[in-house]
């Protein structure tokens, strides 16, 4: 009985050391961009992917709407937001920024600071800046997991050259980014903007969110912009992204 009673109890023990799952290798930053990029629609379609069109509109809080073009090309862009005729219109021709925004009574194009433009540049990325720190000199660096509305993403921080940060959540599940926290210095003052990100569509086998939230953070007055139409390889000049009278 003493020989049996050993017996089981040594089985017993084994039990739970033999349901132990195996060791998993923990995450890295790299190996998050990689499923990243493959969620994305991998290198080789986001590199035929010479410049896109996006057509919708831009809500502010209050129920404001107004129509919104984006197009983005070789690193430049360009982003028109119009009411009634009026244009607010903010471009990046691949180095300098500059805006008409005829709302403050301005109808003549005057150019952006480098702080300001930095933001612009960032958005001329069709690939994004995520996929961009992999060859720009940024640094990366997995942070773990975070709490999302119920999901527990994987969290990554970048950080550009230039000291502007990026904090990235991306679903476990699609790989995608829900969520992205910017810190900005701009004219020496820290500015962080939240921006919620979904209802992904490809073009031309590319993913891109239709639908994002943004505003500064801790803040609840947020602006969205909801995408009803993109286009792939749209023509874009680059005389669209140069300044008028430059």
């Amino acid at each position: 009985m003493r020989l049996a009673s050993t017996a089981l109890a040594a089985l017993l023990l084994a039990v739970p050391a033999m349901a132990q799952p195996a060791t998993t290798t923990p995450a890295t930053a790299n190996d998050i961009i990689a499923r990243n990029l493959a969620a994305r629609g991998g290198e080789a379609a986001i590199a035929a992917l010479k410049s896109v069109r996006f057509d919708g509109k831009l809500i502010f809080p209050g129920g404001f709407e107004l129509t919104y073009n984006e197009t983005r090309s070789g690193g430049a862009a360009r982003v028109e937001a119009a009411l009634q005729g009026l244009a607010l219109v903010q471009a990046y021709d691949g180095k300098s920024g500059w805006r008409i925004n005829p709302f403050e009574g301005r109808k003549d194009a005057e150019s952006m600071s480098d702080d300001e433009a930095r933001s612009l540049a960032d958005a001329a990325s069709i690939a994004g800046v995520l996929l961009s720190a992999r060859r720009d000199g940024s640094q990366t660096t997995y942070l773990g997991r975070e709490d999302f509305d119920g999901t527990n993403c994987h969290k990554l921080k970048v950080v550009q050259k230039d000291g502007d940060e990026f904090v990235y959540l991306i679903d476990p599940d699609s790989m995608l980014e829900v969520k992205v926290i910017e810190t900005r210095r701009v004219r020496g003052a820290v500015q962080v903007t939240e921006t919620e990100l979904g209802d992904y569509e490809p073009v031309a086998g590319v993913m891109f969110p239709m639908a994002t939230e943004s505003g500064p953070q801790g803040s609840s007055q947020r602006q969205r912009t909801i995408i009803a139409k993109a286009s792939a390889n749209p023509d874009a000049p680059a005389s669209l992204f140069a300044q008028p009278g430059k």
